[in-house]
């Protein structure tokens, strides 16, 4: 059977470590409550855990990740719906971090708690390792006093923005790797096996086709330039990135963005599923519909989605409503406004605009296969076809010099 880790909080109050066989994680946590003990964290264990210090090491030093705030999320929620003062659960997550970065965040933040700050306040101060939309709920979470309704949202809304960041990640693994070994293919051609024939040709001295010409060339320019290139490429990488932080220009290369074929449409949808998620989890955390837009459009990508998610702030200022200006803008899909406007009209739009979210996280799944199934051929044949000009080229030259030789 499967062996899991699992870290644990004792009647007693004590910390409880340690490693268990069990068919599953449930049946880990069963077992814990069988004893008496509160889990707090199960986890299969991983024999080698590679890349991890890789990641330790590319990591700064100072910064949390998104998946480490998850789990604190996860963890805090765990505690304090048990009934544990704030103080408490923070110390014994204190005891549990996962590395030095988290203990010292855990450690800042209890100490700010320990000297009056509300837990809100206490965030704010680390610097960014929190976002302003996790800020707020958890602030309207004390206002209300539902903290552990709040946290557990918030580690539910964590757990679901991770989860498709994933897909979508891994869905493009094997086309990176394609790609990878098709410009690594190309360049070993060019580099290794073109100049042994480039020799040849240069002792027959015939006159080689025009494609045999340019591939030679192409090979020697790796050959000889390759520090050149790598130079272009850097420079166009900065020149890029200069671009798109002018915000003139970013907006721009924003609404080009959406108006182009498949792409478009996957980014649409991308952003509809995060700015409904986001926004019906802020609202349904009492969270007042101006503000939650205010910080909605701070988590978007997109330019022109943002500057529409302002204007339907100040469409809602006016009494127009959400659905509205949204329908106005064009940039939102027909159902998700539509969806929006029923939950205007029923009085559930924390529920309706949650539909939507998951109704787009599936949409971005499925045209993220769309594109890959376009993408994937598309990459083979253009592959096949450089590999096999580069080759005709050199056996048109060879059929060219055995002719004269003739």
């Amino acid at each position: 059977m499967p062996q899991f880790s699992y870290k644990a909080v004792s009647a007693t109050g004590q910390m409880l470590e340690g490693q268990m066989e069990a068919r599953d994680q449930a049946a880990v946590v069963e077992r814990l409550h069988a004893t008496g003990s509160l889990p707090v964290r199960v986890e299969p264990v991983r024999a080698g855990a590679p890349g991890g210090l890789l990641a330790q090491l590319w990591r700064p030093a100072r910064s949390v990740s998104q998946k480490e705030v998850g789990v604190v999320t996860q963890e805090l929620a765990t505690l304090v719906r048990a009934g544990l003062p704030l103080d408490r659960a923070l110390e014994i997550m204190i005891g549990i971090a996962e590395n030095e970065r988290v203990e010292r965040v855990l450690a800042s933040i209890q100490e700010d708690v320990r000297g009056g700050s509300a837990l809100a306040a206490a965030l704010e101060a680390q610097g960014g390792a929190f976002s302003r939309l996790y800020i707020s709920m958890i602030r309207a979470g004390e206002a209300g006093g539902a903290l552990d309704t709040v946290l557990d949202r918030l580690a539910e809304y964590l757990e679901r923005a991770k989860a498709l960041k994933d897909s979508v990640l891994s869905a493009l693994i094997y086309p990176t790797i394609l790609l990878l070994v098709a410009v690594a293919s190309v360049v070993l051609l060019l580099v290794k096996v073109i100049p042994s024939f480039a020799q040849m040709f240069k002792d027959m001295g015939a006159a080689l086709p025009l494609p045999t010409q340019i591939v030679m060339a192409a090979g020697e320019l790796l050959t000889g330039y390759w520090w050149a290139l790598l130079l272009a490429v850097a420079a166009v990488v900065i020149i890029m990135r200069r671009q798109l932080s002018h915000p003139a220009k970013r907006r721009r290369w924003d609404r080009r963005l959406l108006r182009w074929p498949l792409v478009g449409d996957l980014v649409a949808k991308v952003e509809v599923a995060r700015f409904s998620r986001t926004l019906g989890t802020l609202v349904g955390n009492g969270v007042p519909l101006l503000t939650a837009l205010s910080i909605v459009r701070e988590t978007l990508g997109n330019q022109i989605m943002m500057e529409e998610v302002a204007t339907a702030a100040e469409g809602l200022k006016s009494g127009r409503g959400l659905a509205e200006p949204l329908a106005a803008a064009g940039v939102f899909p027909p159902l998700a406004v539509h969806m929006i406007r029923v939950g205007e009209e029923t009085g559930r739009l924390e529920e309706m605009l949650l539909q939507v979210a998951n109704t787009y996280d599936r949409e971005v799944q499925t045209a993220v296969k769309r594109l890959l199934a376009i993408l994937e051929p598309v990459l083979i044949l253009g592959l096949a076809v450089i590999i096999a000009g580069i080759i005709m080229s050199v056996l048109v030259a060879i059929l060219g010099v055995n002719d004269l030789a003739v």
